[in-house]
């Protein structure tokens, strides 16, 4: 198998309606996709051999996107800057290549802005799951 490309990861974010319509806000370029589980330990003093045990399914799922590049155009800019600003968790698809597409609410941690004098405005981002969210193969 192949490798495969850093930055095929497509940023889209919904306009709020039933269903949702997206809008693309980004490319990045650097980026990583955490995806989490939290565990509840049941360990007893009676437990086999002293080895942690674990129920399954007890904990909480999550998933963290942190990011940077270059938003697509000043609209989509403004859009995420709206819900940061409002405190919105929007509804936004992750399209990774070769992989699949997340889809759900993710609340904006961190937004941030940066560039040289010569050079191109950047963006990073810290986005955290707030509800549930969706996976389908691409």
């Amino acid at each position: 198998m192949g490798g495969q490309r850093g930055r095929d990861i497509v940023v889209s974010i919904g306009d709020g309606g039933a269903p949702a319509a997206f809008i693309v806000v980004a490319g990045i370029r650097t980026r990583s996709i955490v995806l989490g589980a939290g565990l509840v330990d049941a360990t007893t003093a009676d437990s086999p051999g002293a080895w942690r045990e674990l129920i399954a399914g007890g904990g909480t799922k999550r998933i963290e996107v942190a990011g940077a590049g270059v938003f697509k155009d000043a609209m989509s800019d403004a859009r995420m800057r709206a819900a940061f600003f409002s405190g919105e968790t929007p509804v936004l698809r992750l399209e990774v290549a070769d992989f699949g597409v997340i889809e759900g609410p993710f609340a904006i941690a961190e937004l941030a802005y940066s560039g040289a004098h010569d050079d191109e405005a950047l963006f990073s981002i810290r986005l955290a799951s707030a509800g549930a969210v969706l996976f389908d193969v691409l």
